[in-house]
């Protein structure tokens, strides 16, 4: 695959691949997989978010006791 990436661009990949010690291919790929999962992370939870429900959601909470939170989670 070949990419046109700005200079400046590159020139950064380069130095962050150099660093982290692997090739300029491995760290493109693992970026575009990162984002992949982030997109696909994003969609799968807008679906989840579809089927929520608000009455279920009120049911849950009011089965959480009222009290205050121990003292070292207070905030």
């Amino acid at each position: 695959m070949n990419l046109n990436i700005p200079e400046s661009l590159k020139s950064r990949i380069e130095e962050i691949a150099r660093r982290e010690n692997v090739s300029v291919d491995q760290f493109v790929a693992s970026a575009v997989a990162e984002k992949i999962s982030a997109l696909q992370t994003e969609q799968y939870i807008e679906q989840r978010a579809k089927r929520g429900s608000r009455a279920k959601f009120e049911a849950a909470m009011d089965m959480v006791p009222d009290v205050e939170p121990d003292e070292p989670d207070q905030v």
